[in-house]
């Protein structure tokens, strides 16, 4: 360290805190960065790496920014999962010998980003904190800094529910202490890009006690301390739009874990990644951010409690009804701005002049909004309208403060409105009339003195002065003016007033500016305290929006007011996939009917590929996630009850990171359903066992639907390849078969979409390899084998598959044999017969997949045709 210069070694001490952030060290005009910092920025920026000498060996690497363009660059890093601790001056460079004192005043990481394209209008940015409690339980707390949103609640599931949690809404930085498994940070890291930071400060503050008020639980109170430290710690600012922290219980909503929204495309999709084409992108007619925030809330989050959802319903409902309203509502939606997040940057200290106007406008909505709501003659928005707070003193504070058009910068003036301020309006009187003032007051002094060529001068030495010639001094009274400059042929004077006028006007410009800029942060501050009434006026149109959101599509889109029952019975008529129904443009979407009862709690779809089995499947939970959401749902009946658990395992994808298959995913999947599901819970699984053999496939797929249908009672739809399976209706009573129906014409596989009672009679799935265009004679030689696999099977296999698998499954757990007839005649007398008995032995069928077994099956019969 000795070896550097000053500032480097200063340097060094500040970034030694900051390790796992850039940092932006503040050199006149430029933040400039050092060592590692510059070698990794410039490649991350696309900016120029220069070096310096530094007093040490060598020169060290260095590249900077324009301070006054910082900000797209900070955004960059953001972005890409960086952090960016800020170093500025805080001393004057005039007044200091030597190195200029330098102090970090803000660290910016994924999480505390308040504004930039790192920030989605309609989706929250959290920041999160967890804790290990001594009885396994997780402390699980969040914030969105940029909102003032707090929550916390307490996981019962270990660290793998946490890590569901944190997928599922969106975290984008977590806050751990020193404590927390590295397995569980590295799962963070790689499997979802969470940015981790460390702090071990969970003690209450006077600061935060406040926001920790509602919290009963002590441990969970230390959770959120932990997080609002770390807050306080790294933005160095007010922080006074931080809501008090509201604690919920995860069994309160419904449940779907991480892997279902993503199998069921929820809030984006599978092969994007991106909103559209999920059912959030299908639901958002939202008009302003904070409503589609709330949207998405309660897309991850639906109800349980049935009264709330009838509440929501019965709103919706109202809205339905009321079309040229609701059409007034949303166009008074579409004038309201952000006020959750408006609040937050007034709080930060980041507000400008122009967002006070967009809180203004915004306020000169809510007036209408209480008139529109109140016309529905519904009580529960009548309860909504009763509950809405106008702010109307903040309105008038606005009104009368600020200009309609103001600058974007808040240090160049013309923001404060003429008459708010009698001293700014005295300067910009002098700024704008000075000359007529100055010709006013020649004129008043001619009349007082009658000497007709008194005239009012200015010079850059003395200012403004009153000339009187010589010939006309006897005229003056004596003692009127003040002597300032004795000419050849004239005297000048001066007098209070006239000096006070010349004050005003020289310095009107230069005092508005700074006025101006005063008024304004007294203003903002005036606004601070109307950050609690802002965010309950916020949440409340935010719920409206979202409920006008909900009659908007479920009139346009021709949805259905549900129904619940108690009786755990599901009748959908004519139910439709929202997304599909809605992206499909060549032909119209085949509607079909869902009914299960106590008789029909096991759905087993069999079908060809491509004929709709998935679609019909997720069709039904979507349409149970919109019913519990509060809105109508795709069909022209429906009715259903209230699930407390939605479980998938659809559609074939591994886990590289993991280091685990694509059947490994499978199968957890399933265990996850398998162990946390509930007899009001909704399970889809599609295709189980299709990641291994035949044998082992349809073995662990039968078993599956035998425990569910013996240990658990959920409504469950399971579809399969395995045909065998279908007997399963047979045995066990509450299993039912349906299909999605197809039909053969010259050739061609036409797929009806339509669901029908009972087994498919065949899979089609050499028609679907011949619709994707496979080589025509790769497919006439999958038809020759397909031809003599039949063959063989109904030769070799007289017995019911799904009996004798039954019956190893359970009692032998051994492999078919496709020989017992030969066995039971004694050894076959061809020696080439009974070579090909001996190979088959030592085959291990559980190993091997469909295609393998193919192959060899083809194999023995060309031996034995020869």
């Amino acid at each position: 360290m000795a070896a550097y210069t000053p500032m480097i070694q200063q340097y060094l001490t500040i970034k030694a805190d900051y390790q796992d952030a850039f940092l932006f060290f503040r050199l006149g005009d430029f933040y400039e960065m050092f060592f590692d910092d510059a070698l990794k920025a410039s490649q991350e920026l696309e900016i120029t790496l220069t070096s310096r000498d530094g007093g040490g060996e060598g020169r060290i690497p260095m590249c900077g920014v324009p301070y006054h363009s910082a900000a797209g660059y900070i955004e960059t890093l953001i972005e890409r999962g960086y952090k960016v601790a800020i170093c500025e001056q805080v001393e004057d460079p005039k007044q200091t010998k030597g190195v200029v004192k330098r102090e970090v005043v803000q660290l910016i990481t994924p999480g505390t980003i308040m504004q930039g394209k790192g920030i989605e209008d309609k989706e929250n940015n959290f920041i999160a904190s967890i804790s290990l409690f001594e009885n396994g339980s997780i402390g699980l707390a969040y914030t969105d800094l940029s909102t003032g949103e707090n929550k916390v609640t307490s996981l019962s599931g270990g660290l793998k529910e946490a890590l569901n949690e944190l997928a599922s809404i969106g975290t984008k930085e977590v806050v751990v202490d020193e404590n927390i498994p590295e397995s569980f940070i590295h799962e963070l890291k790689e499997r979802f890009s969470m940015v981790i930071s460390i702090e071990n400060n969970d003690k209450v503050t006077d600061r935060s006690s406040s926001i920790l008020s509602m919290i009963q639980d002590e441990s969970l109170k230390r959770t959120t301390s932990r997080l609002l430290n770390y807050l306080f710690r790294t933005q160095n600012r007010s922080l006074d739009h931080l809501q008090e922290a509201t604690t919920y219980e995860t069994n309160h909503f419904l449940k779907i874990d991480f892997h279902s929204k993503r199998n069921l495309e929820i809030t984006e999709t599978i092969r994007t990644k991106g909103r559209k084409g999920s059912l959030l992108w299908l639901m958002d007619e939202t008009k302003t951010a904070m409503g589609g925030r709330m949207l998405k809330s309660w897309m991850d989050k639906p109800l349980i409690n049935r009264l709330e959802i009838e509440r929501r319903q019965s709103i919706v409902e109202s809205l339905i009804a009321n079309y040229f309203e609701r059409q007034d509502l949303r166009e008074a939606l579409q004038n309201v701005y952000d006020l959750e997040r408006l609040s937050g940057r007034v709080a930060f200290g980041n507000v400008n002049a122009r967002d006070l106007m967009q809180l203004k406008r915004s306020l000169s909505q809510v007036p209408f909004l209480i008139e529109n709501i109140r016309q529905y003659g519904n009580s529960e928005l009548g309860s909504l309208a009763e509950v809405i707070d106008p702010c109307e003193d903040l309105a008038d504070l606005l009104e009368n403060a600020i200009v309609d058009n103001p600058p974007l910068s808040v240090k160049d003036g013309n923001i404060i409105r003429d008459g708010f301020n009698n001293e700014l309006d005295q300067y910009r009187d002098a700024s704008r009339n000075g000359k007529t003032w100055m010709a006013a007051l020649e004129k008043q002094e001619r009349e007082r003195t009658g000497i007709k060529s008194l005239k009012i001068g200015y010079n850059r030495i003395f200012g403004y002065y009153i000339e009187i010639t010589r010939a006309n001094l006897g005229n003056l009274e004596e003692g009127r003016y003040e002597r300032k400059q004795t000419l050849s042929n004239a005297e000048r004077f001066i007098t209070p007033e006239l000096k006070e006028k010349e004050a005003l006007i020289l310095q009107a410009e230069e005092k508005i500016v700074d006025l101006e800029y005063q008024l304004f942060l007294s203003i903002r501050e005036e606004v601070k305290g109307y950050i609690p009434r802002l965010q309950r006026l916020a949440r409340t149109i935010s719920e409206i929006d979202v409920l006008q959101c909900f009659a908007t599509i479920s009139e346009t889109r021709k949805y259905v007011k549900p129904t619940f029952t108690d009786d755990r019975t599901i009748f959908i008529e004519d139910g439709r996939h929202p997304v599909v129904e809605k992206v499909m443009k060549s032909q119209e979407y085949v509607p079909n009917d869902c009914y299960m009862n106590s008789e029909r709690e096991i759905l087993l779809i069999t079908g060809p590929n491509m004929s709709g089995k998935s679609t019909f499947m997720r069709q039904v939970a979507l349409t149970a996630i919109l019913a519990q959401a509060g809105c109508f749902v795709p069909a022209s009946k429906a009715v259903l009850p209230v699930f407390d658990q939605i479980f998938t395992r659809i559609g074939a994808a591994d886990d590289l990171i993991a280091g685990q298959s694509t059947f490994m995913v499978e199968m957890l999947e399933a265990k996850n359903a398998i162990i946390h599901a509930t007899k009001d819970s909704l399970i889809l699984f599609d295709e189980i066992g299709r990641g291994t053999s035949t044998y082992d496939g349809m073995a662990l797929a039968q078993a599956i639907i035998e425990y569910i249908h013996q240990n658990i009672g959920a409504k469950t739809l399971f579809s399969t390849h395995y045909h065998e399976l279908t007997d399963l209706e047979n045995e066990l009573a509450s299993v039912h078969n349906i299909h999605v129906s197809a039909v053969e014409q010259n050739g061609t596989v036409v797929f009806l979409h339509k669901i029908k009672d009972g087994p498919a009679d065949q899979s089609y799935g050499i028609h679907v390899a011949q619709l994707a265009e496979l080589p025509d004679s790769l497919i006439i030689r999958a038809k020759e084998i397909l031809v003599q696999l039949e063959q063989m099977d109904s030769v070799e296999k007289p017995n019911n598959s799904t009996i004798e698998i039954k019956s190893i499954t359970k009692e032998d757990h051994a492999q078919l044999s496709f020989f017992e007839q030969e066995k039971s005649q004694g050894e076959p007398s061809n020696p080439r017969e009974k070579k090909i008995l001996q190979e088959l032995q030592k085959l291990n069928i559980l190993e091997m997949t469909p295609m393998d077994a193919m192959n060899t099956l083809y194999k023995i019969q060309k031996e034995l045709k020869s």
